[in-house]
């Protein structure tokens, strides 16, 4: 074997926890909880208990039949459990200060700060993560019934919050954007990516214990507690829905131009077609059609972004191949956001005081080249692409350019149209893992 050949990665599928690499199914209803760990051999019971029914990427079926779970802690949670420092401090240092420590990075900030968030979110009570997904909310209600013996029982450990969410069968978002389509292929996991013109990326990106891009492997210490493990953010992101479309109306010249404008936004159309394939009008054909509708490039066909604007919400999270400051490879990240609250009636342009928006979640094995950058550099900055200053006009606020000819159009003082309402930065162990936190000693 040449030294430029590698052997193919072989991952542990059955060690990795499933919500770290599959596609979530849809539709579907999920719920987070929280927990606050106060009893140390308590916080272990409740490790040994979740790994039991925590479900593998080589699962088919789920330990809790149609229910899929996944378990992750926080920085504070491994220190509730007694890890030992000299474990602690092998982990990324971004994740040991946690997501309100690194508000000025991300952009949380003013309506967005940690002090306006939802408590708990972004205080040291938060230890634990539990995620389940169902078919359908009666069927999550009634998987949650079962589990919640398993930790009332278990007086040390308390369940402090708890966020209920859906996934429509339309698969949109609060804003009413089909949602969830790019994700990438990962090396040795036999899933398919959505974008056949992207090569599979590096295990290493996305689990520790094998080589990433770069050709580093991220580990920890001891090798057991980081192999098969990875990084998740947690967000709970307000949408003021009725202002968003009250925005596109009063800025577009009539019902189509305020489709076109939108799109130009978001970079697709509502129905999920992408601008690149299809730039004078959405096509829902291509749309649902998910071996299509994300298979595009950016550099070849519209390097000026005169189709799909550098500054669109999804040019910005992916650029492609387009031509960038950053190797886009290297902060590519898994996605997944999943809708909460009440839809928005179509047509209503007032705001009806309801909760609602997006949970959401990236999955990586590298917080600060993935998440934190894209988010910094990327989403709240246009240097990038040479934009100056100007920030993501889905996320952010601000102005937005269109590249248009011969004269370019210029939307001016967005409004902030999404509010952070709080977060984590987790790790989600392998299930061996779990077992060893469920197994520690004093």
């Amino acid at each position: 074997m040449s030294e430029h050949t590698q052997a193919p990665v072989k991952l542990d599928l059955d060690d990795i926890q499933r919500g770290v690499l599959s596609p979530r199914p849809t539709p579907y209803a999920a719920t987070y909880i929280l927990f606050r760990i106060d009893d140390r051999g308590h916080g272990r019971e409740l490790m040994r208990r979740v790994g039991a029914v925590v479900t593998s990427a080589a699962d088919t079926v789920s330990p809790l039949g149609e229910t899929w779970v996944s378990v992750a802690l926080t920085y504070h949670g491994l220190k509730a459990l007694g890890v030992p420092r000299e474990s602690l401090d092998t982990f990324a240092w971004e994740f040991r200060q946690g997501m309100a420590a690194r508000a000025n990075v991300l952009g949380d900030v003013g309506e967005s700060s940690p002090a306006t968030w939802e408590p708990p979110l972004g205080t040291p009570d938060v230890h634990v993560v539990l995620v389940a997904l169902a078919p359908d909310s009666a069927r999550l209600e009634a998987a949650v019934d079962r589990a919640r013996p398993a930790y009332d029982a278990l007086p040390g450990v308390t369940a402090i919050w708890r966020q209920n969410c859906h996934a429509l069968p339309t698969e949109t978002e609060p804003f009413g954007y089909r949602d969830g389509i790019s994700h990438p292929a990962v090396e040795g996991s036999g899933i398919a990516g959505s974008n056949k013109l992207e090569v599979p990326l590096k295990a290493g990106e996305f689990v520790l214990g094998y080589p990433d891009e770069l050709g580093g492997i991220q580990t920890l210490q001891p090798d057991v507690l980081g192999r098969n493990g990875t990084y998740v953010v947690f967000r709970k992101l307000h949408q003021r829905v009725a202002l968003f479309r009250r925005y596109l109306r009063d800025n577009a010249t009539g019902p189509e131009d305020e489709e076109l404008l939108s799109a130009k936004i978001m970079g697709r159309w509502r129905s999920g077609a992408p601008l690149a394939l299809c730039p004078l009008h959405d096509d829902p054909d291509l749309g649902a059609d998910r071996y299509r509708n994300n298979t595009f490039l950016f550099e070849q066909d519209d390097p000026a972004g005169f189709t799909t604007p550098g500054g669109s919400h999804v040019r910005r999270g992916n650029p492609r191949d387009a031509a960038v400051a950053g190797v886009a490879r290297l902060h590519r990240m898994i996605r997944r956001g999943t809708a909460y609250g009440p839809l928005l009636p179509e047509g209503v342009l007032e705001d009806d005081g309801a909760d609602r928006g997006l949970m959401f979640a990236f999955v990586g094995a590298h917080l600060g080249r993935q998440f934190e950058f894209v988010q910094s550099e990327w989403m709240n900055n246009g240097v990038f692409f040479g934009a100056g200053d100007a920030r993501d006009p889905v996320a952010g606020s601000g102005d937005f350019t269109i590249p248009r000819r011969p004269v370019r159009r210029r939307l001016v003082s967005l409004p902030q149209f999404v509010v952070t309402r709080g977060g984590e930065y987790c790790f989600m162990p392998g299930l061996t893992a779990l077992r060893w936190l469920g197994d520690l000693t004093d």
